[in-house]
């Protein structure tokens, strides 16, 4: 049978909660800086444990995101970090670079490992590289197209699963340091303002808006369009795709779960019949509907579509 998994992002334990009685088959948690530093801001261990049970009783499951860029400092109380993970029972850790999938193999060998979008996967050399290392899942960069896609898959082992983003914003960059921020100040200082916001602007498209965030972890570039793939659902899964993801991380726990349902719907429906799929058109309305952000396919399709309200 045709197993499609459905993944969410979830900030706190109540956004867990929320997004596995959605329709979600598992979350991953924290956002784009989540890690050692940043993990009494958003999880408790307490919390992400209730969490881990909550999920495990509704046979669903719950990946934590290890640093995505990880510097010297880091480091330096991963293992034990680690251990705790493992004992409270994670189903997976998404790691975004080499050094940390090294130690992370070493502390716990038995532990699934996912290499996360910044891991930058573009081919399937990449992909065979770290399946090699051990990992089994690789998410895919959010730039490639579904011919890339079907490439990868045909040449990659079949127990290597591909996870690639369907639904929400689209990080266009990453930066280690608050680029912004600092140059603002013109002090060196390594304070950053919560209360300040930036946009990207092409000087040729006045009104274009890419937001960019900043938190104790550095700066974000999204993109000024969220992507949506509810109509290309059937190709995105016969790309090779095995998880489909919702990017939320600058999303409402209202959005998230009325996204999470209609995916839930469209991908349900397809399992069932995939011959006779059809787009419903109220999903993509009620998808329009959740902001006022246009939406977008993005990089998959040869001709890109945008859906203006």
């Amino acid at each position: 049978m045709l197993k499609v998994e459905l993944s969410s992002f979830a900030k706190d334990l109540d956004s867990l909660k929320r997004a596995l009685e959605s329709g979600a088959d598992s979350v991953y948690i924290g956002g784009e800086t989540f890690g050692m530093n940043t993990m009494s801001q958003k999880f408790s261990i307490k919390d992400l444990q209730e969490g881990i049970e909550f999920a495990h009783e509704r046979n669903k499951k719950v990946y934590v995101i290890i640093s995505l860029l990880p510097h010297n400092n880091d480091f330096v109380k991963l293992e034990e970090y680690l251990l705790k993970l493992n004992e409270i029972k994670v189903d997976a850790l998404i790691l975004c670079e080499p050094g940390t999938l090294e130690i992370v193999r070493r502390v716990l060998p038995d532990m699934k490992i996912h290499m996360g979008s910044q891991t930058n996967i573009y081919n399937y050399e990449t992909a065979r590289f770290y399946y090699d290392l051990g990992v089994r899942r690789v998410v895919l960069a959010k730039e490639l197209g579904l011919k890339d896609i079907i490439d990868i898959r045909k040449n990659v082992p079949l127990d290597l699963e591909i996870e690639a983003f369907v639904h929400g914003g689209m990080v266009m960059s990453y930066s280690g340091r608050r680029l912004l921020s600092n140059y603002m100040s013109s002090k060196g200082t390594k304070e950053y303002d919560k209360e300040k916001h930036y946009n990207l602007v092409e000087e040729k498209r006045p009104g274009q808006y890419c937001p960019i965030y900043e938190d104790e972890g550095g700066t974000f570039f999204y993109a000024s369009k969220d992507l949506c793939m509810i109509e290309f659902l059937p190709e995105l899964i016969k790309s090779g795709v095995t998880t489909l993801s919702i990017e939320g991380n600058m999303k409402s726990d209202e959005y998230m779960e009325k996204a999470l349902k209609i995916y839930r719907k469209a991908i349900d429906k397809f399992i069932e019949n995939p011959e006779k799929w059809q787009l419903n058109r109220v999903w993509l309305e009620e998808l329009q509907s959740l902001d006022h952000r246009v939406l977008t396919t993005g990089f998959y399709l040869e001709e890109n579509i945008d859906y203006t309200k």
